[in-house]
């Protein structure tokens, strides 16, 4: 697999008809996927998704994925950052984690589960073998088109995500997740900064430039009982 575009950053420009039975919208978001060039770079480099090429930025300049580092995957179906995870990590302590079901991908090991269940951070230190080096959270729930809203649901995502990782890091350990601009709520941003060394916002090439949507990126976790 590649970490570039390569050639599919051209402008391909093609149209799609509505047809009797889609929608206008659907109608758009077909038109849309047919011209990104990160899903025919997906295609071509065999990622499961163009979110892929998201954590490829992030790690390239943040340098999260350190050969050998025990990685989380949090809400990692279709599996897009699991295949980069083990791309950089290496085969064997990488874990992904969804609610749903998820495709086997090389290299990474499974768990389907609920990561708020009770019993969460001991099954998945034990599929690990000790604490967590680096954890990820591409998660967001289906959007209402309600800006408010969307933003208040992906900001509580990225709190319980925030409150899991402080279970199951090791200390010097990262977290990045995703939430909308509009700024991450100042009581959660205040909570990461007493626990983690540095945080900031990064916003990769590969979110789409009419998208609200940034991550936020932790690093040097201080260990439990900071707070």
């Amino acid at each position: 697999m590649k970490d570039s575009l390569g050639g599919a950053g051209r402008d391909l420009s093609v149209r799609v008809k509505t047809a009797r039975k889609r929608s206008t919208s659907s109608t758009r978001w077909l038109q849309r996927q047919l011209n990104d060039p990160y899903v025919t770079a997906a295609r071509r480099d065999g990622y499961r998704s163009r979110a892929a090429y998201k954590l490829l930025e992030i790690d390239t300049q943040h340098h999260l994925l350190r050969k050998g580092a025990r990685v989380l995957d949090l809400g990692a179906a279709p599996g897009g950052w699991t295949q980069v995870c083990v791309a950089k990590a290496g085969a064997g302590a990488i874990l992904a984690v969804d609610i749903n079901g998820m495709e086997a991908v090389a290299g990474a090991r499974f768990l389907q589960l609920d990561f708020l269940q009770p019993e969460a951070p001991e099954l998945i230190r034990a599929a690990l073998g000790g604490a967590v080096d680096v954890v990820l959270s591409d998660m967001a729930s289906p959007a209402t088109g309600h800006r408010m809203t969307d933003h208040a649901r992906i900001i509580a995502l990225c709190d319980l995500a925030y409150d899991f990782a402080c279970e199951v890091l090791a200390p010097g350990g990262s977290f990045c997740a995703k939430v909308l601009q509009g700024g991450t709520e100042a009581k959660l941003l205040a909570r990461m900064k007493q626990m983690f060394t540095r945080v900031q916002h990064v916003k990769p090439k590969a979110s789409r430039a009419d998208s609200k949507e940034i991550y936020v990126l932790a690093t040097g976790f201080k260990g439990r009982g900071k707070e």
